[in-house]
């Protein structure tokens, strides 16, 4: 099992939210974002922030650092690390698991992520057989979506997924983002998509609409 931050509530927590940093971050990156929402206490969640393996990484150099899967390359012309990835969807599944083992059903249970975070989150939502809360993936896309087809399994009528991207995005391009989202949505699923000016981050006036997403998903 991954270390992770998690960000208890007073009482016993009735909801879930796994929320998977980007490349070269940890679980810390957003943990003062959580903390400002005060959403632990409003909606009895834990939202655990875990902390990627160490890895080196092909488009950095091959420099060791916190990442879900290696990056060859980000037009990904040279392919995609699908050993990696897999292993970051086990790892998120267990995630998964653990909450289930706490108490917590799938139901009451949002995967998010954050770039190559966010990936991880709309791979594996979209390949678990179980009713989830809502997938969140933000400066993201779709890894692995030759497979996508052969091995979705989600309900499409029950998978709520979120999308936010930044117009001029220069490390996840934006073009990616929609082709993600199309492809997505040729399965049959419903996607919210939302596109700020911004670049790769988080902006102003996206963050009282994640805010309000998250309540709306895991209820008051």
């Amino acid at each position: 099992m991954l270390e992770t931050l998690d960000i208890e509530p007073v009482g016993a927590a009735r909801r879930a939210v796994i929320w998977l940093h980007g490349l070269g971050a940890d679980g810390y990156d957003f943990e003062p974002l959580v903390r400002d929402w005060g959403l632990t206490e409003q909606l009895a969640a834990r939202f655990v922030l875990p902390h990627a393996p160490r890895r080196p990484v092909t488009v950095n150099g091959g420099m060791v650092m916190r990442a879900w899967y290696d990056i060859y390359d980000l037009n990904f012309r040279s392919g995609e690390d699908r050993e990696g990835i897999e292993s970051a969807h086990q790892h998120l599944l267990d995630l998964i698991a653990r909450e289930q083992a706490r108490g917590i059903a799938s139901e009451h249970i949002v995967v998010a992520g954050f770039s190559q975070g966010g990936a991880v989150a709309l791979h594996t939502a979209l390949r678990f057989g179980q009713p989830l809360a809502g997938v969140l993936a933000l400066s993201s896309y779709l890894p692995l979506a030759d497979r996508l087809t052969q091995q979705c399994r989600a309900d499409p009528d029950g998978l709520v997924i979120r999308m936010d991207h930044g117009d001029s995005d220069p490390v996840v391009p934006f073009r990616l983002a929609e082709q993600s989202c199309a492809l997505i949505q040729a399965q049959g699923y419903r996607v919210e998509f939302h596109r700020y000016a911004m670049q790769h981050g988080l902006c102003p006036d996206q963050l009282p609409s994640l805010r309000d997403w998250l309540v709306k998903r895991l209820g008051s």
